[in-house]
């Protein structure tokens, strides 16, 4: 099983133009199972380079062997009388069951925040169900990560099937064997990633137990005062960590300001 996942900043590219298409073909260009998307925007013409365009929508039909789950943890109304939402993607040309989506933490704060969110997928891997799950942690606040962390900690312990009957009460597996990825807005010498290492582990550091993250933000452009660094990851639940069979990172792609990890499970 190939998974992708990737910040796309609402399908940006670090030429200024937002392009739905080049972020699909990209995508398809990693031949991967299951896609998981942050920053994707609908009806947002105000986010630098955008029309409105609904980019959850334009993925999906560039991507039609793929299902799409959606959660938008921005959704704001707009002049034009439609709704303007950003949140999070998962595609999966695997067999999907249930599917979640949740909301994180939003405290106020005295900084810029936006309410954050993940969704939740129960794919039908090669070796049984899993969950996937990815997310996009607050930028400018420590607490709210912190906060969104420990919500995130008590959705990867709510493994075991759930409900009973029939029609929306059908049960349907739900297991404990899961992923969890994203922009996590933090480095890894943050204590916060300690955090989630607490009840998950660091795909990269299973694999490349010697080798420090490479950067997967600001590597081919930084304003002045800003370096490249690493703040998204793949972390797996521990019965996976076996399953590790490789994870890179593509250095070359210009199709956004982060850079996509691949992570191959057996």
């Amino acid at each position: 099983m190939r998974l992708l996942c990737w910040n796309v900043q609402w399908c940006r590219g670090l030429d200024g133009v937002v392009d739905t298409a080049r972020v699909a073909a990209s995508a398809r260009s990693y031949d991967a199972d299951v896609i998981c998307l942050q920053e994707v925007a609908a009806n947002f013409p105000d986010l630098p380079g955008s029309k409105g365009e609904d980019q959850p929508h334009a993925l999906m039909h560039a991507l039609p062997e793929y299902e799409g789950c959606l959660v938008s943890g921005v959704d704001l109304p707009a002049q034009n009388g439609r709704r303007s939402r950003f949140g999070n993607l998962i595609l999966s040309r695997l067999k999907v069951g249930r599917v979640l989506r949740h909301s994180l933490p939003w405290p106020a704060a005295d900084v810029p925040t936006m309410p954050r969110s993940a969704v939740e997928a129960v794919v039908e891997a090669p070796f049984g169900p899993l969950r996937v799950i990815t997310t996009h942690l607050e930028y400018y606040s420590g607490a709210h990560r912190a906060a969104q962390i420990e919500r995130l900690r008590a959705i990867c312990s709510e493994g075991s099937e759930r409900g009973t009957g029939g029609g929306a009460f059908r049960a349907m597996p739900h297991p404990q064997s899961a992923i969890l990825c994203g922009d996590f807005n933090l480095p890894p010498h943050d204590p916060l990633h300690g955090r989630v290492g607490g009840f998950l582990v660091d795909a990269w550091q299973v694999l490349h137990p010697s080798t420090p993250h490479p950067h997967t933000f600001h590597v081919h452009e930084q304003a002045e005062g800003e370096s490249p660094y690493c703040c998204d990851y793949v972390f797996v639940t521990k019965d996976l960590a076996p399953r590790l069979r490789s994870m890179r990172v593509d250095g070359g792609n210009r199709a956004s300001d982060h850079q996509p990890l691949i992570v191959e499970l057996a």
